[in-house]
């Protein structure tokens, strides 16, 4: 067998198959066009309307190499050799082609006479019932009897979903030798050890079950394979595991080399470089499908992922942010397969290198909550540190229980090993009914049905706003009927229509349907899946009859004002390019008759001049009046002329393009000017963050522009009137005025200090000593807490071993402030502590550090009761 790279077996598999009549697809992306799943799994995802006969393709064979993500096992990655979150999928499917002889055929004769692997030593398994596939195997390909195994259900049945398309398996098993053996004498095919490792997984969907369980054959047999490409290159390779290819070698040695670790001499370090390497490729390929960190769905893996890696790269004495460092090495292996890689770079490297930043102060906030649970097992002559508070540091500030095992270790400490681990699996069960759907099955819908009744309406309204159509369809409370009464709610589906659809930010248009027996008022326009068109409105007059010709007529005026909203978003879409960078991608958008939202990747607010700039350059194009230039081409000569593209957005084989020429080019099916000079002046509202790495521009053009400079303008006269300010004058009359509060206001708080700091005597006077501290509290009236703080410093710089609690009633809320110097803190006093214990007395909440907490709360009348309770509360902590 000879030995190839990884992506030399790629382009073997892919160029084999295309070979065989096969359409060859670049991998889809990692965001599944199917809302039942978070990621792209497998190679059949992107087919799956296929296989549920949902679409007829052009075409009756495809392969892939599909980029996947699966997250389910994912505190497995790094301490197995095959466990991963991101990897390659190589597949080859029929849709009503070939079955399950040439199925079998192509994939013996790839792995045998293309990748020269020895075929004595390959075992196939089938469903335990499925006779035809044994009689393939050993009649057709000639492999022995005793070589084929018959398995269960679990194994070798797949289906995709408690009802529906479903089949029996093949799945093809290499024996890697004894070498790869766990050594017990039943080791043998099934074994969960390396020896007998599955290579090929060949699915024959054949059947189609029902809600009882009764399966029918299916009018068109299908096929849909999988094979791991990191797997392949195991065995082709003959090493130890996936991470010991080349996919994943360099990756492997660069973390060794920083780390200075060698790879094969521990056990823990092997598996933190592993993981570095798995989630740095997956963190990757995430973003470059526009995956940003957040706290829910596809975001929040990103996030998990990007911070496991970091933490294992701590567990190696990496403390600096340091996976961008990888970033060179991910290129070469894989960015000339994908190039979203490298072109996607300055937007990967803002994401990576944020993220590692804010979970390096996070990991600082664990690391000081685990040294006062140190510093108290100490005081309490204890040994043992609690399970729960070993998951708080794993869930809460991401510390992996070996990086808490080896702090505590240092100094003598233990885990309480099964509270974590109880801890773990009320998560752990959490997780799983969370996650139930992402299990790949797809169900029916309403918009689904609407799809397959009813044929995709035909779009007019790029050149017409008004047109004569006919009603195919009348949708009441969900259901298709004849006729809908007068005052009754309706979807309508047209023949044609001029009504834009609500889609990629645009809204729908409104209008009216009629003729001379009804009307129908349209008050949304939405799109349904299959092209299908639904006007939502009420019907005004009459009743409205399926099959009637009527006139579809949008309100233009509406229309004209969205049409400039959405030409400024490309407009400014491509000056925060120009400004900002590279990384700029659209994340989202609203376009409406009254303003336009932008969302869009950048990990720092907007500065005034960048605005202004971006502000600038829009306004100058417009007033430059550009013909825009619309031509509907293929999506691959799309991206050779330059087109931006959302990256959730599917596309077809044929795609719009928007053209500004000399200025943007997008690829967009919404409706726009003629010329740029058609907008009107665009001036940016504001610019805010809507997400860990998402910012957001509002802006207003045409009609929408004027009345908003004309609100601004005289709004800004009543105030020069108001100010007594002269024409243009009202900025010097606030800043004079705005200084004159500030003196105003720093001699109030002097004063209130004074008057304040007078009680400082009588309060060191009246300390209590409490195990060898000395306690002073002071309730006091419209004192805040900067005030306070100082108060504090000065009782602390009168005496030592000191511990201050101050509390204030400001305006009916309470603020607290505690103090404790290095000799109390030394000898067991927290303020932090003291605080969090203190508050809910006032109904508040707060802490802090050993030597310095706040907190506040919203019951003033019990401060007093609060006051006098603090000497117990310290008591307690100190014999505790």
């Amino acid at each position: 067998m000879q030995w190839r790279s990884g992506n030399e077996l790629r382009e073997l598999f892919l160029r084999f198959f295309q070979e065989r009549d096969h359409r060859r697809f670049r991998s889809f992306s990692l965001v599944p066009d199917d809302p039942s799943i978070l990621f792209t799994i497998a190679g059949m995802v992107p087919f799956k309307p296929y296989f549920l006969g949902r679409k007829t393709p052009d075409f009756s064979r495809a392969t892939t190499s599909q980029k996947c993500v699966r997250t389910n096992d994912i505190d497995n990655v790094g301490f197995t050799a095959r466990h991963h979150t991101f990897f390659e999928m190589l597949g080859n499917f029929s849709f009503g082609d070939y079955f399950k002889s040439g199925a079998a055929r192509f994939a013996w004769d790839f792995l045998t006479e293309q990748v020269g692997l020895d075929p004595d030593r390959l075992y196939p398994t089938i469903f335990r019932d499925d006779d035809e596939a044994f009689d393939i195997w050993n009649s057709e390909i000639g492999v022995p009897a005793k070589r084929i195994y018959r398995m269960g259900e679990e194994d070798n049945f797949w289906s995709v979903g408690p009802v529906g398309p479903c089949g029996p398996c093949s799945e093809l098993i290499y024996d890697q030798g004894p070498a790869f053996s766990c050594g017990k004498d039943t080791c043998d095919v099934g074994c969960d050890c390396d020896r007998y490792l599955e290579i090929w997984n060949l699915v024959f969907m054949q059947y189609n079950r029902d809600e009882n369980g009764d399966m029918a054959p299916l009018p068109k047999q299908n096929i849909d394979t999988g094979m791991g490409l990191e797997r392949l290159a195991s065995v082709v390779q003959q090493v130890n595991g996936d991470f010991e290819t080349d996919l994943f070698k360099p990756l492997i040695d660069h973390a060794c080399s920083t780390a200075g670790v060698t790879y094969g001499a521990n056990k823990r370090e092997d598996i933190a470089v592993r993981v570095i390497a798995d989630h740095f490729r997956a963190t990757c390929f995430m973003i470059a499908d526009g995956v940003l960190p957040s706290n829910e769905g596809q975001g929040y893996v990103l996030r998990r992922i990007l911070r496991r890696a970091v933490r294992f790269g701590r567990l190696l004495g990496i403390d600096r942010p340091f996976l961008m460092e990888f970033f060179p090495i991910l290129c070469d292996l894989m960015g000339e397969q994908y190039t979203e890689i490298p072109d996607e770079k300055s937007l990967i490297e803002q994401v990576v290198t944020q993220e590692e930043k804010r979970f390096g102060r996070t990991l600082e906030q664990g690391s000081n909550l685990l040294e006062n649970e140190m510093q108290r097992l100490g005081n309490r002559g204890e040994k043992l540190l609690p399970g729960s508070v070993a998951f708080e540091l794993y869930d809460t500030f991401g510390f992996p229980y070996e990086l808490t095992e080896e702090i505590c270790s240092e100094s003598g400490v233990e885990i309480e090993r099964k509270g974590f681990e109880e801890s773990m699996e009320i998560q752990r069960d959490r997780a799983r009914r969370a996650a139930k759907h992402d299990s790949g099955e797809t169900g029916s819908s309403v918009s689904e049905t609407l799809a397959e009744t009813f044929p995709a309406t035909v779009f007019e309204g790029y050149v017409k706003e008004t047109l004569d159509t006919v009603i195919i369809a009348l949708i009441s409370e969900g259901k298709p009927v004849l006729q809908v009464e007068e005052g009754s709610d309706v979807d309508v589906v047209l023949e044609t229509t001029p009504f834009y659809a609500e889609m990629g930010g645009q809204l729908g248009d409104r209008g009216v349907i009629e003729c001379r027996d009804f009307r129908i008022a349209v008050h949304d326009t939405t799109a349904a899946p299959g092209g299908v068109v639904l006007h939502r409105g009420t019907v005004e007059r009459g009743r409205a009859v399926k099959g009637a010709g009527v006139t579809a007529a949008i309100v233009s005026g509406r229309r004209a004002a969205i049409k400039r909203h959405h030409t400024a978003t490309h407009m400014v879409h491509e000056a925060l390019g120009r400004v900002l960078g590279a990384h700029v991608r659209q994340a989202g958008s609203l376009v409406g008759p009254d303003l336009m939202r932008f969302d869009f990747t950048h990990m720092s607010p907007m500065s005034k001049e960048e605005i202004g700039a971006v502000e600038s350059i829009v306004n100058e194009n417009v007033l430059s009046n550009i013909p825009l230039q619309v031509v509907h081409t293929s999506l691959d000569k799309a991206r050779e002329m330059g087109a931006r593209a959302l990256f959730d957005e599917k596309y077809g084989d044929e795609v719009r393009v928007v053209m500004i020429p000399g200025y943007s080019t997008e690829l967009c099916g919404g409706t726009h000017v003629d010329a740029t000079g058609d907008i009107g002046l665009v001036k940016i509202l504001r610019e805010e963050g809507i997400g860990s790495g998402v910012r957001r521009i509002t802006a207003v053009a045409g009609m929408a522009s004027y009345d908003r400079f004309r609100h601004d303008f005289d709004a800004l006269r009543n105030l020069e009137h108001i100010l007594g300010a002269a024409e243009n004058g009202a900025q010097e009359r606030i800043d004079a005025l705005s200084e004159d509060n500030r003196r105003l206001r720093a001699e109030n708080e002097r004063l209130v200090l004074a008057s304040a700091s007078s009680r400082v005597n009588g309060l060191v006077e009246k300390a209590r000593e409490i195990g060898g501290i000395n306690l002073v509290t002071g309730a006091f009236t419209d004192v805040n807490g900067d005030v306070l703080r100082q108060i504090g410093d000065q009782v602390k710089n009168r005496m030592s071993a000191c511990v201050v609690l101050l509390a204030s009633d400001v305006n009916g809320q309470v603020q607290i402030v505690a103090m404790a110097d290095d000799d109390a803190v030394s000898r067991g006093a927290h303020a932090g502590n003291l605080v969090r214990e203190c508050a809910p007395l006032v109904g508040g909440g707060g802490g802090g550090r050993p030597g310095m907490a706040q907190a506040g709360g919203k019951k003033p009348e019990n401060l007093q009761k609060m006051i006098d309770s603090i000497p117990e509360i310290l008591e307690n902590s100190l014999s505790g």
